[in-house]
């Protein structure tokens, strides 16, 4: 029986190239594009996933190394008929300008959203047993995307708006 990789709720066969990145594997063998390619080297956060609910830079990692856990891509956490409330609050912010980092933006706060439900302080934060989402913590916690187009300010209130919902 071969080995499979959970992506958004289905398995997929795990490729046969065990050199295979989880990102050209979600790409090039599931098909699912909104993941990106950005450095190829883990410094741009275009390619942010989730595993198992905590964001990796999926360039960094094998496929073959995600065989008994859960993957989420933009493409999970949310459909063009029914987007998440990030998505939304992305979208009413203007949280992108062309868009290409959206992904991995959506997918780290997603779960950093998630990192301050369960108390996970950061560098910035000033409680380290209940942490705040101040600007500065969300600046922190955000620091490994990237985006070119400088579209910081809105992604900064489309998270605060769905932080302060709480959605």
């Amino acid at each position: 029986m071969s080995e499979t990789i959970k992506v958004n709720g289905s398995d997929h066969l795990m490729p046969a190239d065990a050199r295979v990145s989880l990102l050209d594997f979600l790409r090039h063998h599931v098909g699912l594009t909104g993941t990106k390619k950005g450095c190829d080297h883990g410094q741009c956060g275009a390619c942010t996933v989730l595993v198992d609910g905590v964001r990796i830079n999926s360039c960094l990692t094998l496929a073959s190394m995600h065989g008994q856990q859960e993957v989420t891509t933009i493409e999970g956490l949310g459909t063009p008929d029914a987007p998440s409330d990030l998505q939304k609050a992305f979208l009413e912010h203007d949280g992108f300008q062309c868009g290409y980092c959206t992904p991995g933006q959506i997918c780290s706060a997603t779960a950093l959203l998630d990192e301050i439900r369960a108390g996970w302080p950061s560098d910035a934060s000033d409680d380290l047993n209940a942490p705040s989402l101040s600007d500065e913590e969300i600046r922190e916690r955000m620091s490994g995307n990237l985006c070119r187009c400088g579209a910081y300010a809105n992604i900064l209130a489309a998270i605060r708006q769905v932080a302060e919902t709480g959605a």
